[in-house]
């Protein structure tokens, strides 16, 4: 392993400091947006504008390299990001603030793409899955320190937004001066709604739903902590632990995943995170029994993600996952869109804990949309299910794509292994 980092901890290092300021800022939205006096609906409509953003970037990032390679975008797109960043507390408006998050997002997408792909071919077949989980596992180490770094100012200043800035600023110091241009990203069109629904309704299905789960821990659990009059660090923590849970339940997720039914797995993991989702809804102010509510509902949030992917990776063959990947991510980042929208409406007219109503209703529907589709088709046999990868939401397609690949190829050594072992086949 230390042989692998030795040769990406720059890329490593520039992400978790990227992360560093993205998450910062993520939960600045939340807290100044209180200061300020938006209502959950703004603040909603300015948390979905990162995830369109995003979306877009996605789309479009890919052609912008093509054009003028991965240096020139990446450089332009922190620069972007930086300026956005720091123009935030200059216009304390909804509608700005809006523009600004469309356009922090969508650097944050092409950044993604542009890092992933450098990494991506830094890998090979053999190390590629220890490079991803490297890379995932920073990313979401960024995200929980950020929450730290929000204790050290004052969210009604502008310091912590100039200091989410400065992080993202210098992140791109050691990626840009230890890396060497690559060819261009290369990211498979889509797959189409229809196609994909048919070749995996409950990937399709849930995956969509998940994006709004996602978003909206987010993006708006800062808003439901203003808003419930926790303290600044109260809030960090909270969030914090929406991620931290993530950490803690992947692996034994993951190992769940390659020893048993995913789509029963999908369903026990929904079913806890609706339980927490009502146990925060009755913890009232209790702050420690909220902090383990967002440790369990956050924690089976990231885990979903990736076995969406894997349940939809075992219905396909190994040519249609790249643009059933691709897919996926762009319905992961509709519901994404959505999310918000809906609990800031219903925080808006049923008070601040309809943000656990919200989440537990959608994760309740992902559970059942599970329990249905359990009766509608046999379960893929142990043996014919692709390996699972810990892919993070943030992830663009470019890493989606590879983790896919990664996945089926490690599938197809470990059957080509058994059969090998096979008595018979000796």
């Amino acid at each position: 392993m230390n042989q692998i980092l030795s040769g990406i901890w720059a890329l490593l290092l520039g992400i978790v400091l990227i992360m560093l300021g993205n998450g910062m800022h993520f939960t600045l939205i939340g807290l100044r947006g209180g200061i300020e006096g938006f209502s959950s609906t703004e603040l909603a409509i300015v948390t979905s504008g990162y995830f369109a953003g995003f979306l877009s970037g996605a789309r479009l990032s890919p052609v912008m390299i093509r054009r003028v390679g991965h240096v020139r975008v990446f450089a332009a797109l922190g620069s972007f990001m930086s300026a956005g960043l720091i123009a935030f507390p200059l216009v304390a408006e909804p509608w700005a603030w809006t523009i600004l998050r469309v356009l922090v997002g969508f650097c944050m997408s092409g950044i993604y793409v542009t890092a992933e792909s450098w990494l991506n071919d830094a890998s090979t077949n053999e190390n590629r899955g220890k490079v991803l989980a490297a890379y995932m596992i920073a990313q979401t180490l960024g995200i929980i320190g950020a929450q730290a770094l929000l204790n050290l100012g004052d969210a009604a200043t502008s310091a912590l937004f100039i200091g989410a800035s400065i992080l993202v600023s210098i992140s791109f110091a050691p990626i840009l001066l230890s890396v060497s241009p690559v060819p261009a990203a290369q990211v498979t069109r889509p797959m189409s709604l229809g196609a994909l629904f048919r070749g995996s309704p409950l990937g399709t299905v849930g995956i969509f739903l998940l994006g709004g789960v996602y978003a909206t821990q987010s993006g708006m659990g800062a808003v439901f902590g203003t808003q419930i009059d926790m303290t600044a660090a109260q809030i960090s923590l909270f969030v914090a632990m929406l991620f931290a849970g993530a950490l803690v339940l992947q692996y034994p997720i993951g190992w769940l995943s390659d020893r048993m039914d995913r789509r029963l797995l999908i369903f026990g993991a929904s079913v806890l995170g609706a339980a927490c989702c009502i146990a925060g809804w009755m913890a009232g102010t209790d702050l420690w029994a909220l902090m383990a509510a967002a440790f369990f509902a956050g924690g089976v949030t990231t885990p979903l993600y990736a076995l969406f992917l894997a349940y939809t990776n075992d219905a396909l063959s190994p040519e249609d996952m790249p643009a059933a990947s691709g897919g996926l991510v762009l319905t992961f980042g509709v519901g994404a869109i959505l999310g918000p929208l809906v609990a800031g409406w219903a925080m808006q007219r049923f008070g601040p804990f309809a943000f656990w109503l919200t989440l537990g209703g959608t994760f309740a529907a992902i559970a059942l949309y599970a329990l249905y589709r359990m009766t509608q088709r046999p379960a893929v046999p142990l043996e014919e299910a692709e390996s699972y990868l810990g892919v993070v939401p943030t992830a663009s397609p470019v890493a989606v794509e590879a983790a896919g690949a990664w996945a089926a190829e490690q599938a197809e050594a470990e059957r080509d292994a058994d059969s090998w072992s096979t008595p018979g086949n000796r």
